[in-house]
């Protein structure tokens, strides 16, 4: 497990605690993790948080059951001035993570909307995008991408498949990205985007 403060893992509890009932009826996370719940998701998502210690406000686009977006929210809280807004447009999971928002009291807005309808309406300047499980991707860069040009780095996790998804998108962008390593999957990659820009047609 990633070292955390105990307001930290006590906050994480409680989300934990609130999450499996859910869980449990719905499809909200897949059944077969759920005993694994710390290390495929919470750990999974808290492992962002080192990679943007010092960032203060958060995009997480299609955040489904919290992650990682409210993992960083538990992780961060305690921080001055920072903020994690959940984008998630279908109904049932937004109102989960209301409801989970407002049990934790946690710095979050929750979003209700399509992502395309969030990036081209008025949205905070975010210091970090995540998303995780959203798209592959060159779909993902292509959401990301009003968010990604203001200045924002981009983290997201990946699978085995992380230089074929490259590859696939350098086609259309020209991206400074780098792999880091993930802590709880041997396969797994994040990739780190720190600039992207749009390919020309012509090229």
């Amino acid at each position: 497990m990633i070292a955390i403060s105990r307001e930290t893992m006590a906050r994480l509890d409680r989300f934990v605690e609130f999450l499996l009932p859910y869980a449990q009826r719905t499809n909200l996370i897949a059944r077969s993790t759920i005993p694994q719940i710390w290390t495929r998701h919470i750990a999974d998502s808290l492992q962002l948080v080192e990679l943007a210690a010092d960032a203060k406000c958060w995009v997480d686009l299609g955040s489904g059951a919290g992650f990682p977006g409210i993992v960083i929210a538990c992780a961060i809280a305690d921080r001055a001035g920072t903020a994690v807004h959940l984008v998630e447009s279908t109904g049932k999971k937004a109102t989960f993570l209301r409801e989970a928002v407002n049990h934790l009291q946690l710095p979050v807005t929750v979003h209700p909307v399509r992502i395309e309808d969030f990036v081209k309406n008025s949205h905070p300047r975010p210091d970090v995008v995540t998303a995780r499980a959203l798209a592959p991707l060159d779909q993902l860069l292509e959401l990301a991408h009003p968010l990604l040009k203001s200045g924002a780095i981009g983290l997201f996790p990946k699978g085995q498949d992380v230089e074929g998804e490259l590859t696939r998108a350098s086609k259309c962008w020209n991206i400074d990205a780098t792999l880091v390593p993930s802590k709880t999957s041997p396969e797994g990659r994040i990739v780190v985007v720190r600039g992207l820009q749009r390919r020309s047609r012509k090229s």
